[in-house]
């Protein structure tokens, strides 16, 4: 396929993509959603062990681009059937991936591109970033796996607060709540994302797969499920190729040299 709406890339197992609207804020379009899904299915075979995903231009992602629906004044649209045939999938899709994943957020990231953000494994944010959820001005709520993560991130209340009251929240305060792992000063934003990706790319792909999965299944399990989830990841990684150049390296007083596998 031939990308408008992305740019897409892999470097050294590093891959990236980034959300090319500027004009727009990178808003998501029916085309948006078509590439992003072929982007994503390219991962394993172009041999991508971590993914970064940013915005051009001044913004990350401003959420849904209204001008895409062609839906006259007062006519009713079925938002439902656009959340399970795009946003749903999308969430997923990132969430199921075996490999990190990192939302490089550039500069504001509202509504549902505020929750593409978070359904990412890092949120990393320049300082003159922003997050906001205005789906209340607009008679909405959270999608995209909004109403999901913002109380997991942080609470009930706080979470009720963005989604209510709809307010901008800056990248430095978002770290501060929890919403996000790192704010980041704008000028070394591009060099820090580059330094954090190419460590993930060279990490034990692995145990990284394994770790999402046992982190995001542990809000719905019980202890003793959990229990037994960690034993069966932990036998699967300790018979991986990574594990033992990780204690041989340790051993050895050297730097590991993962092959992901």
């Amino acid at each position: 396929m031939t990308y408008e709406t992305i740019l897409y890339a892999t470097t050294d197992g590093a891959a990236r993509i980034t959300l090319n609207r500027p004009e727009r804020m990178n808003s998501f379009t029916q085309k948006m959603h078509e590439e992003l899904r072929d982007a994503l299915a390219r991962l394993a075979a172009d041999g991508a062990r971590v993914l970064v995903i940013t915005g051009a231009g001044r913004g990350f992602c401003a959420g849904q681009d209204l001008n895409d629906r062609a839906v006259a004044p007062g006519q009713a649209v079925d938002l439902g059937e656009s959340v399970e045939k795009n946003y749903a999938p999308l969430v997923k899709t990132i969430r199921a991936l075996p490999i990190p994943v990192i939302a490089a957020v550039n500069g504001v990231a509202a509504g549902a591109g505020c929750n593409f953000a978070l359904a990412c494994d890092l949120v990393i944010a320049s300082e003159s970033a922003s997050f906001l959820q205005p789906f209340c001005k607009l008679g909405l709520i959270p999608d995209t796996g909004g109403s999901y993560f913002l109380p997991r991130l942080v609470g009930t209340q706080r979470a009720m607060g963005l989604a209510m009251l709809g307010d901008k929240i800056p990248a430095r305060r978002a770290a501060e709540l929890g919403l996000i792992w790192e704010c980041v000063a704008d000028d070394a934003f591009a060099a820090h994302i580059d330094t954090l990706a190419a460590q993930l790319a060279a990490g034990p792909t692995l145990g990284y797969a394994r770790t999402k999965q046992a982190i995001y299944a542990s809000p719905n399990n019980t202890f003793d499920a959990q229990l037994a989830l960690e034993g069966a990841y932990m036998r699967e990684c300790g018979f991986s190729e990574d594990y033992r150049e990780g204690v041989a390296a340790f051993k050895e007083k050297r730097a590991p040299k993962f092959q992901g596998r």
